[in-house]
């Protein structure tokens, strides 16, 4: 049995997992949408939980930062563990980078964010449309390449599972050995 993430590792992990997951599928079903209630609602839960997630991850670096991954006790070619390491900072990177982008682009756009009405963010640039266009190309160019990434992380944990039978996924699974 591989060593295992921490609790709280594991818990952020699958969070922010289905977190994503939500707000980039709001993302493509309010997409197309004509200016209505129901986009507004759409917009304003994939600004809420794209929030959440910057800050998750912020979180979620500070906890790595101070809590290193458990040794890695399989043995693989060089290439899949540099592979391996180029992903998961891609990832990192791309959970900072979206909702920050998106927070640009609605400043761009003149649309103040707010946190479930709880406090707004402040606007980071001033209002500028063609800023806030190219913003929104970057956003969902970056959001994109993150659910490729995704889903290669996904696929890798797979393989590791099912073909590798190395017992992997077991570092960030909440069933703990013998349960």
């Amino acid at each position: 049995m591989q060593a295992r993430y921490s609790t709280v590792a594991i818990v952020l992990h699958w969070l922010m997992a289905v977190l994503i997951l939500v707000t980039w599928s709001i993302a493509i079903a309010i997409d197309d949408m004509p200016l209505s209630p129901a986009r507004i609602t759409g917009l304003s839960w994939h600004k809420w939980l794209g929030t959440t997630v910057f800050f998750l991850v912020l979180l979620r670096i500070l906890w790595r930062a101070s809590h290193p991954a458990p040794a890695l006790k399989t043995v693989m070619p060089v290439w899949q563990e540099r592979a391996m390491q180029l992903t998961h900072l891609a990832l990192y990177l791309l959970m900072l980078a979206i909702p920050l982008v998106g927070w640009l682009m609605s400043s761009a756009k003149g649309y103040t964010v707010n946190y479930f009405d709880l406090f707004e963010l402040p606007d980071l640039v001033p209002q500028d449309k063609a800023l806030g266009h190219l913003l929104k190309e970057i956003h969902e160019t970056l959001a994109n390449g993150l659910m490729v990434l995704v889903g290669l992380h996904i696929l890798a944990a797979l393989k590791h599972q099912f073909i590798d039978r190395d017992d992997l996924l077991s570092r960030m699974s909440f069933k703990r050995g013998g349960q």
